[in-house]
């Protein structure tokens, strides 16, 4: 089954429902309207083109859409920056098709480059790191950045996707104590993502299978919402060192662009950088008592 299409009508419809037409000075109360927000002919008005060109625009009927009209629909609409990219990313009809989503296209099929590889252990157990790619895959990660949150290494290769974590791990609402703001900042992610890349396999299928298996992730992921966070603070509470309070910050990267370094850090003195601290030395412990017991059965077996 192929995941919602993406398509520029929906998207319109929700960000058209979400306004409240006192608030833009249009006539008529909530009483005497059939739906929520504005109707098509209102939207048309404030962006200045017609009624029947919106229609067809919102239909998904209208042809090589100028940039001029985008951006009318988009003021009129009150997008945000994320909320234009992505009107632009859908704005073109696409021819139908099917888009393989098949088990062989579950997995991962990016790769990252040796130098970021580099740079991520060149952190190791300072600063947690990992690399995003498309569809919200963790690509990679330094020590500490496989540890502070969920056990990457432990998981299997096609799991190690932020959505999938967060909807359908069972420790990931124990994890972040404000599930639900970490839960519409990665759908509104990885719906910015679908509009980037429409006809991607791996995103259609981690889009498919929450739909599939999370209430939670169908009720967002219908608000049409597109929320690019790429910097900001979020609280982890993690088993054995307790409460964090990170920033984060997440860098694109030039070379590949849909590829994301995103760190994690604390200020200088504060607890949790402590603590951070603290669950690096468990984590190089553990790593130690690992080759300990590797060395030792290789000699076991020499």
């Amino acid at each position: 089954m192929l995941y919602a299409e993406i398509e520029i009508g929906s998207f319109l419809k929700a960000r058209r429902a979400a306004l409240d037409p006192a608030e833009l000075g249009l006539p008529g109360g909530v009483g005497r309207r059939r739906v929520r927000g504005l109707r098509r002919e209102e939207v048309a008005q404030l962006a200045g083109i017609s009624v029947d060109y919106y229609t067809r625009i919102e239909q998904g009927r209208a042809h090589a859409i100028s940039d001029s009209v985008l951006d009318a629909i988009a003021r009129a609409l009150r997008l945000s920056g994320g909320e234009v990219t992505y009107l632009r990313n859908v704005a073109v009809p696409r021819r139908p098709g099917t888009v393989d989503c098949r088990p062989a296209a579950l997995g991962p099929t990016q790769t990252v480059r040796p130098e970021i590889r580099q740079l991520l252990d060149a952190m190791e157990t300072t600063v947690p790191a990992m690399v995003i790619g498309r569809g919200l895959d963790i690509l990679a990660w330094n020590t500490l950045g496989g540890r502070f949150a969920f056990d990457l290494e432990a998981l299997a290769p096609d799991r190690r996707n932020t959505a999938l974590l967060v909807f359908l791990d069972p420790v990931a609402r124990a994890l972040h104590p404000d599930w639900e703001a970490k839960a519409v900042e990665v759908v509104g992610n990885l719906r910015a993502d679908s509009g980037r890349h429409p006809d991607d396999p791996r995103i259609c299928a981690v889009v498919n299978e929450l739909l599939d298996h999370s209430a939670d992730f169908r009720r967002l992921w219908e608000t049409q919402a597109v929320y690019e966070c790429l910097r900001g603070t979020k609280r982890l509470l993690h088993p054995h060192v307790g409460e964090l309070v990170i920033t984060f910050e997440s860098f694109r990267l030039s070379t590949d662009p849909d590829q994301s370094l995103v760190t994690y850090t604390a200020p200088r003195g504060s607890e949790t950088e402590r603590r951070l601290r603290e669950l690096g030395a468990r984590v190089a412990e553990e790593q130690r008592a690992e080759e300990q017991r590797a060395m030792a059965a290789a000699g076991a077996d020499g």
